[in-house]
């Protein structure tokens, strides 16, 4: 089952248990990728319908931020509990060590010495990481590895 097909059954889950923020969540995420598909008159895949996914919860972990700056804790609570519904649908996150583990493998096949390498790097390791790690630490990584 397509991870766009678990939305709409996890929105009529939701819709039959009257669990707002989880259908509110789901109808966010689901309208989305649908702008997606009609802006690029194409079926989403399941590692496109991820990134779409992935974004809306770093979008969340910025708002919290700027929330939890402003003294907004009822809202930072609320993109929180957001933040828990899209992540029932990404792939288990990795855990430091795997991740420590791909970037040393990637920095070893590709050969890379110096900071000029990160790009190659860092185009090797997304489609191996995509929605499991944030990209930032993983670019913090390998800018400690390649120095």
């Amino acid at each position: 089952m397509s991870l766009v097909d678990q939305l709409k059954d996890q929105m009529k889950e939701a819709m039959r248990a009257k669990e707002k923020v989880r259908l509110g969540t789901i109808r966010m995420a689901l309208a989305a990728v649908k702008q997606i598909e009609v802006d690029t008159r194409e079926t989403l895949t399941d590692d496109q319908a991820i990134a779409v996914l992935t974004k809306m919860v770093k979008q969340r972990r910025d708002s919290i931020a700027q929330y939890t700056a402003a003294g907004r804790d009822e809202l930072a609570q609320a993109e929180a509990e957001e933040i828990l519904v899209l992540e029932d649908f990404l792939p288990k996150p990795l855990s430091e060590e795997e991740v420590a583990a791909l970037v040393d493998a990637s920095i070893t096949e590709m050969g890379a010495s110096t900071m000029a390498d990160m790009g190659k790097v860092m185009g090797a390791l997304k489609p191996k990481v995509m929605g499991r790690a944030d990209m930032a630490a993983i670019g913090a990584m390998i800018r400690a590895k390649l120095k």
